[in-house]
């Protein structure tokens, strides 16, 4: 048995609905969950994590930070736009997998990045995370008694330990070939070689582990083959001697190597906490950055603007919809009622691509929602109106309407299609919240094509087929 026309156009229109729903129904679990259950899954990276709308800056709140690239400390042979893209590759990396859902990391000018971190509430954490350089470096301890020497001269001249590497007197004990840095607690002091054994270069991973000295978290590290090979020669060259781990210019911990160690791994201890041992980690995975960054712009958004922007956003849109639903069902008729089905469809479809797609979801997103809907709508007066007209004529209801959609549909794609080609244009170059904008605009533009269209007169030809309705009221 074939299906009709109409029965396909129904199934498509059913299908569509159905998907929309099963998108949307992540989103609905997870606004639903109270405040607890969302960072516990946001802590165990639950699986519903890829399948919400995710909120922006400006609705979740977080942290916004202009960074600018120390061109100065970039080698000769490097270009500035590789090293700015090995920046931002590198930054990219550190946040994915510290944990940041839906950051927003782009290039601006000739050396600068802007880079928007949703749900951040510690703005220290990610500004160490994206600004440590994270050179990581294998160093030998100089000799003790030097270093001895060193700090007994310290407590005669009452230096701490900034004033201790600066001061001459200091520096005229440390021998060639050795340097004083400070330590991870910035309370020691250790003379180490100027020159490392191995770096970080060589380094493939990087995991938190725990239950190392006294139970606490700790970093274990694997080396490369080449690596693993300089590491056994270092270790066995220099058993029974402290190797200092140091990280940007400061030692996390000096162990003694007991034995050889063959296999390119080691671990950095420190009495990490697991939050300590989870960013040292991080960074080490993603790599060094190819010159410094400094913060020049910083901005914090708390949670509670956020929460206002959503009320107030949520209030409006729906206040906006109520009133255009009544105004089409006294205006319109039964026909407003039709109308007013295919804007709620638009509406659903709408969330569900926004799921689907995985976009951000910003305050002028939701400015874009509620122009989308307003375009939606005016698309079905547009067609209402030409139906008029050829009521008015004297054509029957179904003459009427097939020359009413036919002859509005050139009208509707001009008007969508112009505000289609500025939408992908503000998405195209604009940033953060102009292109989420853009992202609903032009996602509810197509949307209203379908919902406007298909959808209206679908419904119409159903009534039609099933004797419901013998002529359009308007």
């Amino acid at each position: 048995m074939y299906m009709t026309r109409l029965q396909i156009k129904g199934l498509v229109i059913i299908v569509v609905l159905a998907l929309s729903l099963y998108f949307i129904y992540p989103t609905i679990k997870w606004y639903l969950m109270s405040d607890i259950e969302r960072a516990n899954a946001e802590k165990m990276r639950d699986k519903i994590l890829n399948k919400i709308i995710n909120l922006g800056l400006d609705l979740k709140g977080g942290i916004h930070l202009v960074l600018e690239l120390d061109d100065s400390k970039i080698s000769s042979e490097t270009d500035l736009t590789d090293a700015l893209d090995r920046v931002i590759e590198i930054i990219r990396n550190r946040v994915d997998q510290f944990g940041v859902t839906e950051p927003i990391i782009v290039r601006q000018g000739e050396k600068w990045i802007v880079v928007e971190l949703p749900g951040i509430k510690n703005p220290e954490t990610a500004k160490n995370l994206i600004g440590k350089t994270a050179l990581l470096e294998f160093k030998l301890l100089g000799p003790s008694e030097k270093l001895s020497s060193i700090n007994e001269k310290i407590r005669q001249l009452g230096l701490n330990i900034t004033e201790a590497r600066n001061n001459p007197e200091i520096l005229a004990l440390v021998p060639t070939g050795y340097v004083l840095l400070p330590g991870k607690n910035e309370e020691s002091l250790y003379l180490v070689k100027s020159s490392p054994e191995i770096t970080g270069a060589y380094l493939v991973n990087a995991r938190t582990r725990l239950g190392g000295q006294f139970g606490l978290p700790y970093v274990s590290l694997d080396f490369n083959k080449e690596g693993a090979k300089i590491f056994a020669t270092v270790t066995g060259a220099n058993i029974d001697k402290n190797l200092a781990i140091v990280l940007d210019d400061v030692v996390q911990s000096a162990p003694v190597i007991r034995s050889r160690i063959p296999d390119g791994k080691a671990i950095i201890e420190g009495n990490f906490t697991e939050e300590e041992a989870k960013f040292l980690a991080t960074i080490l995975r993603a790599g060094s950055l190819p010159a410094p960054v400094k913060i020049i712009e910083e901005r914090s958004i708390g949670p509670t603007l956020g929460e206002d922007s959503i009320q107030k956003g949520t209030i409006s849109s729906i206040l906006g919809l109520l009133l255009v639903i009544i105004f089409m069902i006294i205006y319109y008729n039964i026909s407003g009622v039709i109308a007013n089905i295919a804007l709620i469809l638009n509406f659903i479809i709408l969330l569900a691509s926004l799921a689907l797609f995985r976009f951000t979801l910003t305050l002028p997103g939701i400015a874009g929602i509620a122009l989308t809907l307003g375009m939606a709508i005016d698309a079905n007066v547009l067609i209402l109106e030409r139906l008029r007209d050829e009521l008015e004529l004297g054509k029957t209801p179904r003459v009427a309407l097939d020359l009413g959609y036919s002859r509005a549909l050139t009208t509707i794609i001009d008007s969508n299609l112009t505000t289609l080609i500025a939408a992908v244009f503000l998405f195209q170059f604009g940033t953060g919240p102009i292109k989420g904008f853009a992202v609903t605009l032009t996602l509810g533009i197509l949307i209203s094509m379908f919902t406007a269209i298909f959808v209206t007169k679908t419904i119409y030809e159903f009534m039609f087929q099933e004797n419901l309705i013998r002529k359009v009221k308007l």
